[in-house]
């Protein structure tokens, strides 16, 4: 699981969603030192929510039968329904703050493209590495004669 890249690419992600929808409603040139200096706030949000909330579903499943598609396809829908229901109601309860709305919008979508980029990692390791993973690939596997 590459996690520093992950948290590299989720927080330019979410600093570019977070300032477009910020700049569509007011734009002022001095807020540039701000779009700066807020990518390190908004690397610490990051960290936090991937690595408490996206990472335990992969890491559980590491060393188990399952592959990071099959986790994707059993937790994915889930999390992002929450998620969703989470970032309207806090957009909701803020009386529709754009600063607000504008770090739950980017936070959800976010974390999404985060389940994807998790789900999608090409790894390098064998299938003999993990013998349980060998033994559900041989009773997938049909010899012809």
């Amino acid at each position: 699981m590459n996690l520093p890249g992950n948290l590299a690419k989720s927080s330019l992600l979410a600093s570019v969603i977070f300032w477009i929808i910020i700049w569509s409603k007011e734009f002022e040139m001095n807020m540039m030192p701000f779009v700066l200096l807020s990518y390190i706030p908004i690397f610490l949000c990051v960290l936090i929510v991937i690595v408490a909330s996206i990472c335990p579903f992969f890491w559980s499943a590491k060393n188990e039968i399952y592959t990071k598609a099959q986790v994707f396809k059993m937790c994915f829908p889930y999390y992002t329904c929450i998620t969703f229901g989470l970032c309207c109601y806090g957009i909701i309860t803020s009386d529709y703050d754009l600063y607000f709305s504008a770090f739950c919008i980017s936070a959800y979508i976010t974390t999404n493209q985060s389940w994807v980029w998790f789900a999608k990692e090409n790894t390098n390791t064998n299938s003999h590495d993990n013998p349980k993973q060998l033994i559900n690939c041989e009773q997938h596997v049909t010899i012809e004669k």
